[in-house]
């Protein structure tokens, strides 16, 4: 009964389980379309009132526009008492700093806790992961003190020196599984040769570790970019500004918001994100899809 079920399983066309998906196929696309629709309508709707004239922006919530304005991008670039893109290369410099200090710093710490032996590597380890679930407004006034008697208060430092100290346990975690993912036979191959521990570090691993460094580096990038209550707190001169803050100035809970400027600009800062991301997001997603497996 089995083997005639399984033979005429086998003899049926391949178009009749064709046809018979097909249906299931089209309404499965077509929830994910909506979904994809209704997921992107506020940035839709953002980018489409960037270019509306300013009695038009809430007047209607169409995607089309009955006019192209461009004023929104002048007044929003120029509009402020400082440039918008002194905003836009003070997040820059920032979010670079913070993806060099990442990558550097975490990788070493991390080639540590998984290649290296030395007395309570698996105690700092459980320290480390501990500090994840410590909440960031638990440390930020004991930090905003120790950096005001610093004096890096109005500075980019608070933002930028903690990263190249492998302050991110999140991004040491998840280059420590990947570590462990590769092979010890080729450390043991090098340390035969004659490598040291360094060499090995920048000769194996980083080479072999490109996916997670690139997930690290774009997680940094967009996290830094996207950040408020970092800047918010530590910088307080409108020259050292990022764009998070450089937009706040567009809405003023005491006079008139510039709506068109506000949405204008924010379309800007959703660039560099978007090609960053889209540059890098092949070794992202083999970053993520590979950590912790065995290669």
């Amino acid at each position: 009964m089995t083997e005639t079920t399984a033979s005429v399983t086998a003899a049926r066309p391949p178009s009749d389980i064709t046809k018979r998906s097909l249906p299931a196929s089209l309404v499965i696309h077509a929830l994910l379309i909506a979904a994809s629709l209704l997921m992107l309508y506020p940035l839709l709707w953002m980018v489409s009132a960037s270019v509306r004239p300013e009695n038009e922006i809430f007047s209607s919530t169409s995607l089309i526009p009955s006019s192209i304005d461009l004023s929104s991008y002048v007044r929003g670039w120029t509009g402020l008492d400082v440039s918008f893109g002194r905003f836009f290369w003070n997040s820059l410099v920032i979010s670079v700093l913070v993806v060099t200090g990442n990558v550097i710093a975490c990788s070493l710490t991390a080639y540590a806790f998984a290649r290296l032996r030395f007395a309570g590597r698996n105690f700092w380890f459980a320290i480390m992961l501990g500090t994840l679930m410590i909440p960031y407004h638990v440390t930020l006034i004991p930090q905003y003190v120790l950096f005001l008697d610093l004096g890096w208060v109005n500075t980019i430092l608070p933002l930028v020196v903690p990263k190249f100290l492998a302050s991110d346990a999140f991004f040491i975690f998840l280059m420590v599984q990947f570590f462990r993912g590769i092979p010890r036979e080729l450390d043991e191959a090098a340390m035969m040769d004659g490598c040291s521990a360094w060499r090995i570090y920048w000769k194996i691993m980083l080479p072999l570790s490109l996916p997670v460094l690139a997930t690290a580096a774009i997680f940094s990038f967009i996290w830094t970019w996207d950040d408020f209550f970092g800047p918010l707190i530590y910088l307080n001169d409108m020259n050292t500004y990022t764009i998070q803050l450089g937009l706040r100035t567009f809405v003023d809970s005491t006079s008139a918001s510039d709506w068109g400027g506000l949405f204008a600009m924010s379309t800007l800062t959703l660039v560099p994100v978007f090609f960053f991301f889209l540059f890098f997001q092949r070794l992202l997603i083999e970053g993520i899809a590979t950590t912790g497996m065995k290669r």
